[in-house]
């Protein structure tokens, strides 16, 4: 039996479950957690300039890694920033444990000082929410969140605890503590991996999406075994470019904004297709217009919420997608499968297709700068161990029509389209791979919403280069108002702002790039410099999308 603080007992519970990172905008709703942390050598504790930079970092961990780390912050004020990481870590099923002080229980329902109703307010976009009112509990309540974040679809889960419980002296047993949460594997029945193989191996034009399911069962080898034992190509669904390396001669393209034509195409065409991992959220398909109802689907993902919903599946399986990729590579060696060849020569057709209309041109010297350029500089010269952070905006349409993504990790971003990622996002990713350089991709309206964290990188002196694309206005919401309203351009303009600079007032090395020319230099320096820096890049705001400009929409 040990008597210690309600605090110390979450510290303890957290450190069972593996957790990491604690990131936070202090609050003295839970200064107890915050002292607790001091003499810990397990939990690193980070302080972000704003919550929704700790929860988006938090948030990246529980993608490239997954497992949770935390996020903490104060009553309403403070957890409200933090609302949008949520919804993020919801729609990208990413496992994140976020503790929210609470007004003292004596003045719980009086509307004392920031007292909002944590748990019910945040149900909606988390997947569990709850609030502790027992001291003794907290490491069984520690431990359910970590349980949830995991298992099934992982997602955010968030624990509402009154200042007094945490502070509370309580004597603990052993018995009060919890062993580390373990995710179930649940793999497919024998006859749904039969029925799987009937259709696939029979098929003319198969085809293979890969969601998030994949990187989250860490099941890309496994996929690409797969792939490679039928012959049957592979695309990715939004956002999730790295469930399969981008240069294997069976990958077809990623779905989603800047995606080539093809890559709907094909999907379009397929009379099978293997969907695993994903929900076929709206980007993944296209609005919801393809696969088409001629398309056979073989629906696998861990989520039985998931499974058949947005599109009917003619065979339906809940599974983790590991599981079920190792019961279909075992049933595969068992089965003759006469049309691999035809279907191996088809990929390669279809992967030459891809190659022509997705490698970019380098370009030697151009003002303001062209994108297209940039990221064949970037094909060139970038680590292939670098992670790269994407935020929400028009620039991301040249990465998802020209960038090759390799191993699971290398790439984390918002299938929930929230501005503002990159930057605390890559903060995450700096923290869980140390050493490893990270590229924080964002456009000069999402990069000023969370770009003070280049200061919590600067502080630990963390390898990220923040690559912002400035066209002095919010691009995809001026895109969509040329499109609807030519010309009628309200709300979208942004003026000047000296980025370089303000990287320097952080500590950061600061460029700005107006030339073409001169970007693979600036990129080059900022690699060996091992310390964070920013390269600004003037980009012509009339250039709005990947081979689009505004005159060429107004013409349509």
């Amino acid at each position: 039996m040990v008597r210690m603080s309600g605090a110390r007992a979450v510290v303890a519970q957290l450190k069972r479950e593996g957790v990491q990172q604690a990131f936070t905008v202090p609050g003295e709703s839970f200064l107890s957690v915050l002292d607790a942390l001091y003499d810990d050598t397990q939990i690193q504790l980070i302080a972000t300039r704003h919550e929704e930079g700790a929860a988006f970092a938090a948030e990246a961990i529980g993608k490239l890694t997954g497992q949770p780390a935390l996020c903490m912050s104060t009553r309403g004020v403070g957890s409200t920033n933090m609302a949008i990481a949520f919804h993020t870590a919801y729609q990208d099923s990413s496992p994140l444990i976020a503790i929210i002080g609470q007004v003292e229980t004596p003045y719980r329902h009086r509307e004392a000082f920031q007292e909002v109703e944590l748990a019910p307010f945040y149900a909606h976009i988390c997947k569990w929410t709850a609030e502790v009112t027992r001291t003794d509990r907290l490491p069984e309540y520690i431990h359910e969140a970590a349980r949830r974040a995991i298992g099934g679809r992982p997602g955010p889960v968030l624990l509402s605890v009154p200042t007094d419980v945490l502070d509370e002296e309580w004597d603990f047993t052993d018995e009060h503590f919890r062993p580390r949460a373990v995710a179930p594997h649940p793999a497919p029945s024998a006859r749904d991996v039969t029925a799987a193989l009937d259709l696939l191996l029979a098929a003319e034009r198969p085809l293979i999406m890969a969601g998030g399911g994949v990187l989250r069962s860490g099941a890309t080898d496994d996929l690409i075994a797969f792939a490679e034992a039928t012959g049957i190509p592979v695309i990715t669904a939004y956002r999730r470019y790295h469930a399969f390396p981008n240069r294997h001669p069976l990958y077809l393209g990623g779905m989603g904004l800047g995606a080539p034509p093809t890559v709907a195409a094909r999907l379009r065409e397929a009379d099978v297709l293997l969907a695993i991992g994903t929900r076929f959220g709206e980007f993944s398909t296209a609005t919801y217009s393809v696969p088409t109802l001629d398309t056979k689907i073989v629906h696998i993902d861990i989520d039985p919420d998931v499974v058949g919903v947005n599109f009917p599946a003619a065979v339906g399986i809940v599974a983790n997608a590991r599981q079920a990729l190792r019961a279909l590579n075992t049933a595969l060696a068992d089965r003759a499968d006469p049309g691999h060849a035809a279907r191996g020569e088809a990929a390669e057709r279809d992967r030459q297709t891809y190659e022509e209309v997705s490698t970019p041109r380098a370009i030697e010297a151009r003002t303001p700068v062209d994108p297209t350029g940039v990221l064949a500089d970037l094909r060139r010269l970038l680590p292939p161990e670098t992670i790269i952070t994407g935020d929400a905006g028009n620039f991301w349409t040249w990465f998802g029509r020209y960038h090759r993504f390799g191993l699971p990790g290398a790439y984390l971003g918002p299938t929930s389209g929230a501005m503002g990622y990159a930057m605390p996002a890559a903060l995450g990713a700096a923290f869980a791979r140390p050493g490893v350089p990270v590229l924080a991709v964002a456009g000069d309206g999402g990069f000023l919403m969370t770009g003070q964290e280049l200061e919590t990188a600067v502080r630990h002196r963390l390898p990220i280069i923040a690559l912002v694309f400035n066209n002095n206005s919010y691009g995809t919401i001026r895109m969509h108002q040329e499109r609807t309203y030519p010309g009628r351009v309200s709300g979208t303009a942004l003026g000047s702002v000296d980025f370089a600079m303000f990287a320097r007032s952080l500590g950061a090395r600061g460029e700005r790039v107006d030339d073409n020319r001169d970007f693979a230099p600036a990129l080059e320096r900022a690699l060996a410099l091992g310390r964070p820096a920013l390269i600004e890049v003037a980009t012509d705001p009339e250039m709005i999308a990947v081979g689009q400009t505004i005159a060429q929409l107004h013409a349509r």
